[in-house]
């Protein structure tokens, strides 16, 4: 596991104590140079979800990793659950080719 993707693993594993908790690094899919880590596909479940809406869930989770989002952390997809939504979809959608959007690419 790389550093960011390590740092993402254990600050939203001791911070929600996931029954369930997935960190996919999709740099590559991006318009990134090779071994980057800037955006990050996150599956969690826990059971401070429990009630919560999806706003704020996300919101948790961007304040769990602030340190991470000021330092090159660029996207995060976030699909979040309590452990009773997890158990019965257990899906996650699968995430879309990047269209581009970087500067050289507009030149």
């Amino acid at each position: 596991m790389n550093p960011v993707e390590s740092s993402i693993h254990t600050k939203l594993g001791a911070g929600f104590r996931p029954v369930h908790l997935e960190i996919i690094n999709e740099s590559y899919m991006h318009s990134v140079p090779p071994g980057s880590e800037t955006h990050f596909k996150v599956v969690l479940a826990s059971a401070q979800f429990a009630g919560k809406r999806q706003v704020q869930r996300h919101q948790a989770i961007y304040a769990c990793l602030a340190e991470e989002l000021q330092a090159g952390v660029h996207a995060l997809a976030l699909h979040t659950f309590s452990p009773e939504e997890w158990l019965a979809s257990r899906q996650v959608p699968a995430s879309p080719q990047c269209l581009g959007g970087s500067k050289h690419d507009q030149q």
